[in-house]
């Protein structure tokens, strides 16, 4: 991470009184629209901080804006605090710094001139490899606080209203929830059917989660766990990665929308112990339930509001290969192209001839690398392992792929046969293995 630190000054923050300190502001009468990459389940916007041009993940379940990587990119901070942060993961806490009165532009129109920002150095705190683009930070709380916001899943645009009128003609026709914001993030009512009872729950909505639904099962009574289940790599928090077991709940309800069979992940004990709860917390509502809908959060009035649309019905997909994925930079490589020359022999005559010739057009293309296999696994019984080198996935080279296209095959049919060429201590190797659900519901005795 490549840092320049500036003790520098906003004039302005003067005359802005406590209430405005660290707020976006939009500069426009009625409304502003901003284009974002969906990845995953998760999104991504672009936010310029001091001039410096970055993507941050846009998560409901973080109170704060953090920094944790720059990709070589120079930053300009405002004065530095010492801190330390806690949250999912097994250890206490990690180092950083906070920095007060930066300046935030998102689009044209949202700015705040008096930014937060907390800085995480510990370098394995770092998602973009898991990704496949350069992600430089989180913001949550402070993008929603002070404006209505629309998030359209299917156009991947979100619109931020100052009219508020506006965004209530706009979401006439939408379903209407309350939402608690509780330690500046918002948590909803929802119905969890493990088997056959209905329990109501309190969960984080937390667009930062790529999955379905997580449920705690240390902090709910008598809790069970759905047969089959599988141990499992859950992700990555602020203290260390996260471990516990996934499997499917029968049915889960939002409102009026039911869901059925859903994936649920559920972190030990040890992942959790240091996170700060709010009280009757159960778990989270994640990226792969908000997905299938519009979503508009009006943090002001305590108010979700949903209209699914095309993804509504898609299917539970879960990753069967067993297999985690980073992404190891780039490299240049060489691609073999046409090129057409002229031939001007017969210029005299009026014909101009086209010989094709071939020519090596240099590249730079991404590097995949197997980041962790789970036990039995298809992928563990295939021999594959930590580390290994894609090379191409059923005869298509790695190089042209993103992480997505990766995930999305290995989540793709029951059944699938999956050929690996990899590169293990600089000999290549074939593996395949058939894609298997290790988790389907079975209707609990």
């Amino acid at each position: 991470m490549k840092l320049k630190y500036f003790f520098w000054f906003v004039f302005l923050s003067i005359f802005l009184n406590a209430q405005e300190q660290n707020s976006f502001e939009l500069q426009n009468e009625k409304k502003t629209v901003i284009p974002f990459k969906l990845i995953n389940n998760l999104i991504f916007i672009p936010v310029n901080v001091n001039g410096a041009e970055l993507t941050f993940l846009l998560d409901t379940g973080v109170a704060e804006t953090s920094i944790f990587s720059l990709e070589n990119q120079e930053l300009k901070l405002a004065s530095l605090e010492k801190i330390k942060f806690s949250g999912l993961g097994g250890n206490a806490s990690i180092d950083g710094f906070r920095s007060d009165n930066n300046i935030a532009r998102i689009g044209k129109d949202f700015v705040n001139y008096t930014l937060t920002l907390f800085i995480i150095i510990d370098q394995d705190f770092n998602i973009s490899s898991h990704v496949g683009i350069p992600v430089n930070g989180i913001m949550g709380y402070h993008f929603f606080k002070n404006h209505p916001v629309l998030i359209d899943y299917t156009s991947k645009k979100i619109t931020i209203y100052n009219d508020k009128e506006l965004f209530k003609k706009k979401v006439k026709k939408f379903d209407e929830l309350p939402i608690s914001i509780e330690k500046n993030k918002p948590y909803i009512f929802a119905d969890v059917e493990m088997t056959r009872e209905k329990k109501s729950s309190k969960l984080l909505i937390d667009l930062g989660n790529s999955d379905p639904i997580w449920l705690f099962p240390t902090l709910i009574k008598d809790f069970v766990y759905n047969r089959p289940n599988i141990d499992d790599f859950l992700g990555r928090g602020f203290n260390g990665d996260v471990y516990g077991k996934r499997s499917r709940i029968h049915n889960f309800y939002l409102g009026n929308y039911r869901f059925e069979k859903p994936l649920t992940a559920m972190p030990d004990e040890y992942s959790i112990q240091h996170v700060n709860l709010v009280e009757n917390r159960k778990g989270s509502i994640g990226g792969d339930i908000m997905r299938r809908f519009t979503v508009g959060f009006d943090y002001t009035n305590k108010k979700l509001y949903l209209r699914k649309n095309r993804n509504f019905d898609d299917p539970f997909h879960f990753n069967m290969s067993g297999l985690d994925f980073r992404q190891d930079g780039m490299e240049w490589t060489k691609d073999m192209v046409n090129l057409p020359t002229k031939n001007n022999n017969n210029a005299s005559s009026g014909i101009e001839v086209i010989n094709n010739s071939l020519q090596y057009n240099f590249v730079l293309k991404p590097i995949f690398s197997i980041a962790g296999v789970r036990k039995d696994s298809p992928a563990d019984k295939a021999g594959l392992k930590k580390d290994d080198k894609l090379i191409s996935i059923n005869g298509k080279k790695t190089t042209d792929m993103t992480m997505e296209k990766i995930m999305e095959m290995m989540k793709s049919e029951q059944g699938k046969t999956i050929n690996m060429v990899i590169q293990r201590k600089n000999q290549e190797m074939t593996l395949s293995f058939t894609l298997e659900d290790p988790i389907p519901y079975q209707e609990q005795e």
